[in-house]
């Protein structure tokens, strides 16, 4: 169970599997290579920094980490590596807060000067994953014409959906 990643997913808790499963549809569509695991940045901090040190031996370039709440996760992998993280943070219907992921983003967005994390939209497993394999494509050729055709492939849906207004009847 030692195979080559690019990417490693740590996500807080099994709650943020809806998200996961966003970031590995992704992943799987541009056959990234990549490795799952729950940690959490409270409850497992030197085993975190276990798992981390592992996904580097294992060629790992980018960590996506995905928590709520606190969610200081994405900051205590960064704090253990190198490589790029990217913070998804997690707006956890589970915990019946006020304050929808908010708790979360400002944990992810507020980092110290010298340990970045990269944050995307709150629940936006899919940007996460897509921001890894930008980064993963600067060297891979193969990845940037995927992402190419991806990206023509948005446009292509955006424009039927401009049509489908015009042809209701919309002014344009």
């Amino acid at each position: 169970m030692n195979q080559k990643i690019d990417v490693a997913v740590v996500l807080g808790s099994d709650s943020d599997l809806p998200i996961a499963e966003k970031v590995k549809k992704i992943l799987e569509d541009f056959n990234v290579p990549c490795a799952y695991t729950i940690r959490s940045a409270h409850r497992t901090p030197l085993d975190t920094k276990k798992k981390i040190e592992e996904f580097e031996e294992r060629g790992c370039k980018i960590f996506i980490a995905i928590a709520g709440m606190a969610a200081h996760l994405a900051g205590i992998v960064a704090s253990y590596t190198t490589m790029p993280v990217i913070g998804v943070p997690c707006s956890n219907a589970k915990s019946n807060t006020a304050i929808n992921g908010l708790d979360a983003l400002l944990s992810m967005v507020q980092m110290p000067e010298g340990v970045p994390v990269a944050t995307v939209a709150i629940d936006n497993g899919a940007n996460a994953a897509l921001l890894a394999i930008q980064m993963l494509a600067i060297s891979d050729i193969d990845l940037t014409e995927k992402l190419i055709v991806y990206k023509m492939g948005l446009k292509e849906k955006t424009l039927k959906k401009a049509n489908k207004l015009t042809e209701a009847g919309w002014p344009n």
